[in-house]
């Protein structure tokens, strides 16, 4: 029986975990990876306290943090049930089954997939989702970024230096990402934009060969050896029904970080906070361990 099973390894699951240590919480961590979507981003500077700091290389030194404390921490394990029966919440996973007395939901979000066809067959043949971890693979090829906010940009100025060409495919009329980086893409010559751009399917044979696009109409292929992905993201959670969300599946959370079910929290990505920033993410783990502490103190169980 554990104080807090905390769920997820990201900015905010990691800062909890520290938080609650530090407060003597007897606790466990389940995750699938450690570093969460900050392992995959690319340079940041924006992250008080580093001018400047690679997405993998801030996600090190929180790990590096986590691992000062006795924390247990469970990791390729997936949830795939939360419920809570009388004062305790069971927690069950691919590979075991534990309980708590407390629980924190910080398992972020995933990318959103294009659902067209083609997408799974190409799936890490040439199409991926992550242009962190794949963008040296595609050096002096042509690529296409899918996608017009923040992270479709972050993509296209991480194959600025590798790819021989990029095309940005955007469904919407112009980019939304911000201003200071789609300078940056204008400045490129090896840059092309198609807005109010569709895309139709995944085309290959072993790997990636193309996209087929509808433009104004009009149906052509872009012709190209990889695919990066980046449109958006979706809540990282299949467990947990009766917690309540909104319709973007984000779980609703108040201002000390509770959900609709007593004892169980929510920090990060996976709530309906407005921003989704990885030193917001981390904010929240802070408070969201402080809550679950004094829910603790001021509960009595059994």
């Amino acid at each position: 029986m554990y104080d807090l099973i905390i769920i997820g390894a990201g900015p905010a699951g990691i800062t909890a975990a520290v938080y609650a240590a530090r407060k003597k919480m007897d606790l466990l961590v389940v995750s699938k990876d450690i570093g969460g979507q900050a392992a995959w981003s690319g340079d940041i500077d924006n992250y008080i306290g580093y001018q400047f700091i690679t997405g993998p290389e801030l996600a090190a030194k929180f790990e590096e943090h986590l691992r000062k404390y006795a924390i247990t921490l469970k990791e390729n394990e997936e949830v795939i049930e939360l419920k809570k029966t009388g004062d305790i919440v069971s927690v069950k996973t691919n590979k075991g089954a534990y309980e708590s007395k407390t629980v924190i939901i910080a398992s972020g979000k995933k990318s959103r997939e294009l659902d067209v066809s083609g997408e799974k067959e190409f799936k890490n043949r040439g199409l991926t989702y992550c242009a962190t971890c794949d963008a040296p693979l595609f050096a002096g090829k042509d690529v296409a970024v899918i996608g017009a906010g923040n992270s479709a940009l972050d993509a296209t100025i991480q194959l600025l230096k590798i790819a021989r060409r990029i095309f940005i495919i955007n469904i919407a009329p112009q980019l939304t990402g911000d201003a200071i980086m789609q300078e940056q893409i204008e400045d490129s010559k090896i840059v092309t934009v198609l807005n109010n751009t569709q895309v139709i399917a995944i085309l290959g044979d072993r790997f990636v060969t193309g996209v087929k696009i509808r433009k104004e109409g009009k149906e052509e292929i872009v012709f190209c050896q990889g695919i990066f992905v980046e449109i958006g993201m979706v809540t990282n959670i299949t467990f947990g029904k009766d917690i309540e969300k909104n319709d973007f599946g984000e779980i609703k959370v108040n201002s000390r970080n509770e959900t609709n079910i007593p004892g169980i929290f929510a920090a990060g990505d996976v709530t309906d906070v407005p921003e989704k920033q990885i030193i917001i993410a981390a904010g929240e783990g802070a408070k969201v361990a402080l809550s679950a502490f004094r829910y603790l103190v001021q509960h009595k169980f059994g």
